[in-house]
């Protein structure tokens, strides 16, 4: 039971955003009583907070699952931007501004995977994309790999890009500026072929 109230719980969150959901809406989603939810949490703020755990522990598996098919550092970051792009379709913008708003601890949790699981594992793309020649040899890694992540973290404030923005079409033009101002010369040339695959680069064609 607990875990079909984290999945109920994550759906709703996810579409209609934290603060609107109440223990009332998880309840009557899953034809339960309250007090049957509160055997498991103690409070709406433990029932966020455990979601976002699990989300993030699902993220990191599928991050693995693509890095370990991925052929270079600029397919590497573009699968990963694809898949964020995909999950942002189905989360509500002013998720990530109402967590750290509101649910202090389940911020803390993600500020842990923000600054220890993501920012090394740009920091490794960008290392390699500079050994292998298709990044430019001068980028500071540090400065980009948080540049990047406070790239992806505003894309979804919807105080910076209002609702009417659609998320993803936001999120792929951040990349795109993020990403050509780190290329090198044979970056380019390999960030252009993708096009040819499933990711949405045509509109960056020769631009």
């Amino acid at each position: 039971m607990k875990e079909k109230i984290l999945a109920e719980a994550e759906r709703l969150f996810w579409k209609y955003g934290v603060r609107t959901i109440t223990m009332d809406d998880i309840a009557r989603r899953l034809a339960i009583s309250k007090k049957t939810i509160y055997q498991y949490f103690t409070d709406k703020e433990d029932i966020v907070y455990q979601v976002v755990s699990f989300h993030i522990e699902h993220e990191m598996t599928e991050c693995d699952r693509l890095l370990d098919g991925s052929m270079n550092p600029v397919e590497e970051m573009m699968l990963v931007s694809d898949m964020m792009k995909r999950n942002a379709d189905m989360i509500n913008p002013s998720l990530l501004v109402d967590v750290q708003r509101y649910y202090p601890k389940a911020w803390d949790v993600f500020l842990q995977y923000k600054e220890g699981r993501i920012i090394n594992d740009i920091k490794a793309n960008l290392q390699r994309g500079v050994d292998e020649g298709l990044y430019r040899p001068d980028i500071d890694l540090e400065t980009m790999a948080r540049l990047r992540i406070e790239l992806i973290q505003i894309g979804f404030d919807d105080r910076i890009f209002p609702n009417t923005k659609d998320v993803m079409a936001t999120q792929d033009h951040l990349l795109h500026h993020f990403i050509r101002g780190i290329l090198s010369e044979q970056g380019f040339t390999v960030y252009n072929t993708l096009k040819n695959k499933e990711y949405n680069l045509s509109a960056y064609e020769n631009k």
